[in-house]
C-alpha cells in the first residue's frame, strides 16, 4: 500500500511519487505517516523529511526550512518555506552559520536580535543532522 508525496517550495517541486511512509519534523513532535494516515494540517519545524519509497530501499532526505503539511489519506503534501535533498545541502556553510550564530548568542550584545539568531542556528544544526544522515547512510 502505498500514498502519493509532494514535497514542494517556493523555488521548485523536489520530490513527487509514491511512498510507502513518511517521516516529518512536526511543531508538537517528528510526525511517522503511513498510507490511510488520518486528515491533519500542521506546521513543522526545521528538519528533514525522511520519504521510503517502495522502489528503493534507500530512503530520500530532504531538508525543510519549515513550511506546512497537509495529510490526507491517500496523499502527504509539504509545503517548506525552503527545502534542499540532502546530498545537495553545503556543509561548509551550514557549519560557518552555526557557528555564526552561537557566537551571536554568546556575546550578550544589546544589538543582537535573539530571535532570529536562535532560529538560524536552528536551521543550521537541522541541515547539519540531514548531511550526517545522509553520510551514515552512504558509509562515509
Amino acid at each position: 500500500m502505498t500514498m502519493h508525496v509532494d514535497v514542494v517550495s517556493a523555488e521548485e517541486e523536489i520530490f513527487s511519487g509514491p511512498a510507502t511512509m513518511l517521516f516529518a519534523p512536526g511543531a508538537m513532535g517528528d510526525l511517522g505517516i503511513l498510507p490511510r494516515h488520518a486528515p491533519l494540517l500542521t506546521r513543522i519545524k526545521p528538519g528533514e523529511v525522511r520519504i521510503q519509497t517502495p522502489d528503493s530501499e534507500e530512503e530520500q532526505i530532504i531538508y525543510v526550512s519549515g513550511g506546512m503539511l497537509e495529510i490526507q489519506p491517500g496523499a502527504v503534501t509539504v509545503l517548506a518555506d525552503t527545502a534542499t535533498r540532502a546530498h545537495d545541502i553545503d556543509e561548509a556553510a551550514a557549519i560557518e552559520a552555526k557557528e555564526r550564530s552561537e557566537k551571536l548568542l554568546s556575546d550578550q550584545k544589546d544589538d543582537v536580535d535573539y530571535a532570529v539568531a536562535t532560529a538560524e542556528l536552528a536551521e543550521a544544526m537541522a541541515q547539519l543532522q540531514a548531511v550526517q544522515r545522509l553520510k551514515k547512510k552512504i558509509g562515509r
